[in-house]
Parts: structure tokens; sequence; C-alpha cells
């Protein structure tokens, strides 16, 4: 069943392996029959920063209206990002903190602890690539920058995350492994 998918490059480089994962994963959902976008949030023009908190409106600039425009379009996201120190890097927390407001991704009640889920009904791919080991990343570590974006933001907000892939540690990597990551990001894409 074909869907309309968003996949979200929150790496700064689109020539790093982050740029790969994300050109994969598009062409794969294509050829799969999805309908696709790619937002790549180095060619986005915006002000990372909430200045005021959720204490004023900061008006979206025209990059931050259209992205807001292709995720309530999407059916289904698919956020690409490395792990820098232990967590997601400034950009795509910028473009988080900039355009998952209220209203927008959840909405606050009088008398209700937790806030509706205003992007219910979506799901959502992980690709992030690392330098840490994976087991290390987890157990020692406890996986803050996986756990911040699936928990703390996309189920937050009413998104289901369905899979996470890591890709770690790219630091050293050889070809062949790097290789064999792409076709577990083409395989994700095709289901």
């Amino acid at each position: 069943m074909s869907k309309r998918m968003l996949v979200i490059l929150g790496h700064p480089s689109t020539d790093s392996f982050c740029g790969a994962l994300s050109e994969t994963y598009v062409q794969a959902a294509k050829d799969a029959g999805h309908e696709v976008r790619l937002l790549r949030l180095d060619a986005l023009e915006f002000d990372p920063v909430l200045h005021e908190g959720y204490n004023k409106v900061q008006p979206l600039e025209p990059d931050l209206l259209q992205a807001q425009a292709d995720i309530t379009w999407a059916e289904h996201l698919t956020f690409v990002y490395p792990i820098w120190w232990g967590g997601i890097p400034a950009l795509l927390k910028g473009f988080v903190d900039r355009i998952f407001l209220p209203g927008f991704a959840f909405k606050y009640r009088e008398g209700k602890a937790f806030p509706d889920k205003l992007l219910k009904g979506r799901t959502a791919h992980l690709l992030v690539t690392m330098d840490t080991p994976y087991w290390y990343y987890k157990w020692i570590y406890g996986m803050p920058g996986l756990n911040q974006m699936r928990k703390t933001t996309l189920e937050f907000c009413g998104i289901k995350p369905l899979k996470t892939l890591t890709f770690g540690p790219i630091l050293g990597s050889k070809p062949n492994q790097r290789d064999a990551w792409l076709e577990q990001a083409r395989v994700t894409a095709a289901v």
C-alpha cells in the first residue's frame, strides 16, 4: 500500500553518510511506489533558537511553514541524523524546537496532566549514525539521542516510531560495511 512519506535529513552536510542513507532510503521508497518528499534541514533558512520559549509566539519563517505543511501531508516520517555528544545535532534540535509547537504538534488542556497528541496517525523510522559502538551507547549512556526522538518528541506528539536503525561506528568503517548499512536502509524504506 502506497504511503505519503517525508524524509528529514538532520545532518548539516549532504556529503555525509547520513546524506547517503537519506538518498538510498528516498530512492527505495519511490521504487516501492510511495510518494516521497525529502526535507534537507541544511537547505532551510530559519533561526533555530526558540527565543521566548512558549511565552511569546515567534513567527515561523516560510521554510518552517512549508516543513509543517509537509509533516501534515505525510503519513510516515523518517528522520536521518547523527548522534553527536550523545544526542541529536543542534540543527535538528533547533528544527524540532521551532516547529513541533503547541497547536501544531500537541495541545495542552486545562485540568489534564498530558497534552493532546495532534500528530496521531503517523508513523516514523529513525536512521541514526554514530561513532560509539551501539552496545556502549545503549548500556553505558542510556541512548539519550534515540530516547529524545522516540519518546519525548515523536510519541509525545502522537507519532508512532516503528523502527530505529543504528549505524556505527562510522569512524573506521569499511566500504563493504557501509554498503551493508545502505542495504538495510533500502530494505526498510521498501516496506
